[in-house]
C-alpha cells in the first residue's frame, strides 16, 4: 500500500497535457478558456444616441428657457442601424433620433424629448439649454480596440458569452474535456424501479459516478452496468480503451472470487501504478495507465467510490482542462473526528462560518456503505494516520465540495 501523497504524485505525473479545440460561442458555457480574449474593435463602435430624442448643436439652444424655447427644424427621423452618411446637422437644424443610432455629422449633442415639444412636429421646441456631448455614448468609451477582456483559464458563463457575442467571436478555444467511460459492476445490482429479488439492491453508484463526472466537467461518452463476468467486462473495456482520455470503474477492484476488474485491465494492456492506498474508506483503489489513457478502479461502498472520485478523480478532469483548482483549507472541529493510527481518514461532513471563523462538523455516520452520511455535506473532512485523537477545537483539513454552498 501506499500513502495519500504517493498516489496524487503518481496520478499527477500521469495527466497528459491538455489539448485546445475551438467550439461555437454559444456552446461554450461552463468551458475553460483556452486562449486570451480581446477586444476585435472600440466599444461602442461609434458615437450613438443614449436616449430617444433630437440630435443637435449644442449652441442653437444655449439659450432656450420654458419661457423663450428655441425652435430647430427636424430634418431626419434616424434609428439604430440607419445610414446616416447624408444626414448633417447645422445650424438651426435637428434630427429625432433614438437610442443607439448613430449621431450624425454635425450634431454634438442628444436632448432627450422628454424636454422638447415631442416628435409629431417639423418644428421642435427646446424648452431648455443642453450640455456640449449630453447622451452620446462616445466611440471608445467603454472598451479600445485591442484590450485584453478575459483571461485564459477562465471558466465560461453568461458574461463571457454575452462579450463573445458583442464582439462578434462565433466560435472560441477552450480546452478538451476528457473523455469519460464508466462501468459498474455485480450480477446483485439491479435499476432503480425494478423489484428487488432476495440478496439483491440497487444500482447506485453509476449514477452517483455519472452526475459527478458531468458536475466536473468530464464528458461522459460510454456508461454501463456489467455482470460479474470477465468478458463482459473485457468487451467493455476493449470499447471503452479505443476512445477514451479517462476510465472509471466502480466495484470488483478488492480481493473477492468475482472481482475481475485488476487482471481484466492488465490482460488489455493497462499498466497499474498502484492498488490500494493507506486510506479509510477506499483503500482498495486501482490507478493505472494505458498510453495517455487514465483507468481509475474505484471501491464498490458507495462513500468509498464517492470520496475515492473527490480526492483523486475530480482534481484529475479539473487539471485535464485546466480548470482553475480549489484548494483544501483549514477548518475548526465542532464535534470528535475519527482518526486512524496508521491510514489516512476521510469523513463527509458540513462547514459554516460561524462568529467570523470556518467550523467543521463530520458526519455521524461512519460506515462506507451509509451513501446517507453524503446527504447535507459539503465538504470532506479528512486527519492524516495518527494515534493523537482530534476533538472539539481541534484545527483539521477539509475539501469543499465545489458544487454545495457554505452554510
Amino acid at each position: 500500500m501506499i500513502s495519500i501523497k504517493e498516489a496524487h504524485d503518481i496520478i499527477n505525473s500521469s495527466i497528459p497535457n491538455s489539448k485546445i479545440e475551438r467550439v461555437a460561442f454559444n456552446h461554450s458555457s461552463g468551458r475553460i478558456l483556452a486562449k486570451d480574449v480581446f477586444s476585435s474593435f472600440d466599444q461602442p463602435l461609434f458615437n450613438n444616441s443614449a436616449m430617444d430624442g433630437f440630435a443637435i448643436r449644442s449652441a442653437d439652444i444655449k439659450n432656450a428657457t420654458k419661457e423663450s424655447p428655441i425652435k430647430l427644424s427636424s430634418i431626419a427621423t434616424i434609428a439604430a442601424g440607419n445610414d446616416i452618411s447624408n444626414i448633417s446637422i447645422s445650424r438651426g437644424l435637428c434630427a429625432q433620433i433614438m437610442t443607439g443610432a448613430p449621431i450624425p455629422r454635425g450634431a454634438d449633442t442628444v436632448v432627450i424629448v422628454e424636454k422638447t415639444s415631442g416628435f409629431e412636429n417639423v418644428e421642435v421646441s427646446f424648452f431648455e439649454s443642453a450640455k456640449y456631448g449630453q447622451n452620446i455614448r462616445k466611440i471608445g468609451e467603454e472598451i479600445v480596440s485591442g484590450t485584453k477582456l478575459i483571461n485564459s483559464g477562465t471558466t465560461i458563463g453568461p458574461s463571457e458569452i454575452g462579450v463573445f457575442a458583442v464582439f462578434g467571436y462565433s466560435d472560441i478555444a477552450v480546452y478538451k474535456r476528457p473523455k469519460v467511460s464508466i462501468f459498474g459492476l455485480g450480477d446483485e445490482l439491479r435499476e432503480p424501479g425494478d423489484k428487488l429479488l432476495p440478496g439483491q439492491i440497487y444500482n447506485s453508484n453509476l449514477y452517483l459516478l455519472k452526475e459527478l463526472v458531468q458536475l466536473s466537467g468530464g464528458e461522459i461518452i460510454l456508461s454501463q452496468l456489467i455482470s460479474d463476468k470477465q468478458d463482459a467486462m473485457e468487451s467493455f473495456m476493449c470499447e471503452a480503451l479505443k476512445e477514451s482520455d479517462i476510465i472509471i470503474s466502480s466495484g470488483g477492484i478488492s480481493m473477492g472470487k468475482f472481482d475481475f476488474v485488476k487482471p481484466v485491465m492488465q490482460s488489455l494492456g493497462v499498466k497499474e501504478k498502484f492498488w490500494k492506498v493507506l486510506q479509510k474508506p477506499g483503500k482498495p483503489l486501482f490507478f493505472g495507465t494505458q498510453a495517455h489513457r487514465m483507468v481509475f478502479g474505484l471501491p464498490g461502498n458507495p462513500i468509498s467510490s464517492y470520496i475515492c472520485f473527490m480526492e483523486y478523480v475530480y482534481p484529475c478532469i479539473q487539471k485535464f482542462q485546466h480548470a482553475n483548482m480549489h484548494h483544501k483549507i483549514l477548518a475548526k472541529l465542532t464535534e470528535s473526528f475519527p482518526v486512524e493510527s496508521k491510514k489516512h481518514r476521510f469523513l463527509f461532513g458540513d462547514y459554516k462560518i460561524d462568529n467570523g471563523k470556518l467550523v467543521c462538523a463530520p458526519s455521524k455516520k461512519h460506515g462506507s456503505h451509509m451513501f446517507t452520511s453524503s446527504l447535507g455535506a459539503n465538504c470532506v473532512i479528512e486527519s492524516e494516520a495518527t494515534d493523537n485523537k482530534k476533538v472539539r477545537g481541534d484545527i483539521i483539513t477539509i475539501n469543499p465540495i465545489p458544487w454545495e454552498s457554505i452554510k
